[in-house]
């Protein structure tokens, strides 16, 4: 029995309590840190930036994975890489030489993700799949936390899968955005590998019950 990832969202911590939530999902049994960088240009909101990260990674002990929601990615990939990342996603929308900049993130030692907008459909990535590490798929719209799932989601995850198996590539599903109890179990059974979830933990009253739980959903 294999068990799929789990990644809390610390854009939805306590930012008062951070070193707190940081420990917490330490002691937890998620697989990842999930990290959003917004600059409030590519996406309607500004959440933290390099000083912050890595105070993060300083106390993480798990797998770093970022997801920058900025414009023009290129020119932090070895910022990033300096600061701790181990998962470099930046957005199909935001790079003009998708290839280039998905060489450049492993050039640094980093896996390369592409994270897609909910109006972004996923046959965009076939030419690249192979060289592609993870697709983040938005599953809500990119820029603050709290909102409800977006129905297609499924839909856009069995489709990329099909891509996926297609071209033999070895590319991790990860959905973002809306992810809860009620929802991660078809996630998975649609093909999906890693599940970004936030206010669903961080807002319940025993967030490492809460992320052993969908580590349990998540067993297959």
């Amino acid at each position: 029995m294999t068990s799929k990832l789990i990644a809390p969202s610390v854009l939805a911590a306590d930012f008062a309590n951070l070193q707190r939530d940081i420990e917490m999902i330490n002691n937890s049994n998620a697989d990842w840190f999930h990290i959003d960088i917004m600059d409030g240009v590519f996406v309607p909101n500004i959440s933290f930036g390099m000083p912050v990260l890595r105070d993060i990674v300083k106390h993480a002990k798990k797998t770093i994975d970022v997801h920058l929601m900025i414009v023009d990615p290129d020119r932090y990939i070895q910022t990033f890489a300096a600061l701790g990342s181990n998962i470099l996603t930046v957005h199909y929308e935001a790079c003009t030489h998708l290839h280039r900049t998905l060489q450049a993130i492993k050039a640094e030692g980093m896996k390369a993700g592409v994270a897609i907008n909910p109006h972004t459909n996923v046959s965009l990535l076939e030419d690249t799949i192979q060289d592609i590490d993870l697709v983040c798929i938005m599953s809500v719209n990119p820029g603050f936390g709290g909102q409800s799932f977006i129905e297609n989601t499924y839909e856009k995850v069995k489709q990329l899968r099909r891509i996926i198996d297609k071209k033999g590539a070895n590319t991790l599903i990860e959905i973002d955005g809306g992810v809860t109890n009620k929802n991660a179990k078809q996630l998975i059974d649609a093909g999906a590998d890693v599940l970004v979830a936030g206010s669903f933990v961080f807002k319940s009253e025993d967030p490492i019950k809460t992320i052993k739980e969908l580590k349990e959903i998540v067993k297959v």
